[in-house]
């Protein structure tokens, strides 16, 4: 059994503040995935005894950024997707183990107005491309802050969002097609009714009142559907806008 933790911690050097090594070893997962670290090279050392630590770093300064901890060492890992363009911004870390990929990923926000959205597009069949190539040789867990509510049920008011970004009808189609591809949104597999959010805005103190939207997830290979065992969202979490959530899964 391998319990696996993925969270968009909004700054690290932030999070380690409010708690976060106390909430890492209270979730005490075999692996750990973190988005936008806003970290460069040589910015922090994390000791972290009985881990291996792999980061991705930005070209920017004080933006994006990943990081993958792991019990168990990997066999190989590879930074980004191999395809210049989409990997100045630290988004994708690989570790591949015996039995499958794990992947941590912070896909691009589409920003105010949908500006970025034609870039976004370009990321998603990218992104796309390179997972179904990872599935060619073993199955692909990925995680992380997918920057999508999938369903109106994944945030609080999908009516008034549609043309906000992580609710365009142009993004929620692309995860539509990727999950059509052969994967499984882990969360909505174990819990199909659930409104549970895992982001809210630091704005008009929507966390106080649970007006959020779900865009973290676990995604797994439907060659592995068989093998997960429970799916959660660590709303209790706090320290980031993002709270962590949770995979556990037979590999």
């Amino acid at each position: 059994m391998k319990k696996m933790i993925s969270w968009n911690v909004n700054g690290l050097r932030a999070v380690l503040g409010k708690n976060f090594m106390e909430d890492f070893r209270a979730l005490d997962a075999d692996i750990f995935c973190l988005q936008e670290t806003k970290l460069s090279a040589g910015q922090l050392e994390l000791p972290l005894p009985g881990y291996h630590q792999y980061w991705n770093y930005a070209e920017k300064r004080g933006y994006s950024g990943t990081a993958l901890f792991t019990k168990e060492e990997p066999l190989s890992v590879r930074f980004g997707i191999g395809i210049e363009e989409h990997d100045r911004e630290g988004r994708v870390i690989t570790a591949e183990f015996p039995d499958c990929y794990v992947l941590t990923v912070y896909v691009p926000n589409s920003q105010n107005e949908l500006k970025r959205l034609p870039y976004r597009m370009e990321w998603e069949d990218a992104w796309r491309g390179y997972i179904l190539g990872l599935e060619k040789e073993k199955p692909v867990i990925y995680c992380g802050d997918l920057n999508v509510a999938h369903e109106e049920i994944d945030l609080k008011n999908p009516a008034t969002n549609h043309n906000s970004a992580g609710f365009s009808d142009e993004e929620r189609a692309k995860f539509s097609q990727l999950l059509d591809s052969g994967y499984v949104d882990s969360f909505r597999h174990f819990h199909p009714e659930a409104e549970e959010y895992s982001w809210w805005s630091y704005r008009t103190k929507a966390r106080e009142r649970n007006v959020g939207w779900r865009i973290d997830y676990f995604v797994v290979s439907e060659k592995l559907r068989e093998n997960m065992r429970a799916a959660c969202i660590h709303q209790e979490v706090m320290g980031s806008d993002h709270c962590p959530v949770e995979l556990e899964i037979e590999v």
